[in-house]
């Protein structure tokens, strides 16, 4: 069984390492939503705190595999630079950086004079 969706031997170890990192994040964040749930669900305080406990680790971890994929995968330090730590809704921010892109690319018809 292949974890690609692609002939591994066409594939760089760069891309594999994004994809080992990619699936740990999946798996993380599914971890998360599991204890939560448990989290949730149970009535034994104790029990609450453990899985409360386990859910902060994956937590870190999903976290920690956010930070390498920054490093590592084009795309990401735009993105999250863009949308963490902002206060205004997700959806506004977006919008005013699409805004902000139509900006940048206004032909301003320089190289264009016959």
């Amino acid at each position: 069984m292949s974890a690609y969706h692609e002939a591994e031997d066409k594939l760089s170890e760069e891309t594999k390492n994004i994809s080992r990192v990619l699936n740990s994040l999946k798996e993380e964040v599914e971890a998360i939503d599991w204890y939560n749930q448990r989290v949730d669900a149970t009535n034994d305080d104790e029990v609450k705190k453990i899985l409360a406990h386990n859910r902060n680790e994956e937590i870190e971890h999903a976290v920690m595999a956010i930070e390498w994929l920054r490093r590592n995968m084009p795309g990401w330090d735009e993105e999250l630079k863009t949308y963490l730590f902002t206060e205004m809704s997700i959806v506004d921010v977006e919008e005013a950086g699409e805004k902000q892109d139509s900006n940048d690319n206004i032909d301003l018809g320089i190289g264009n004079l016959k």
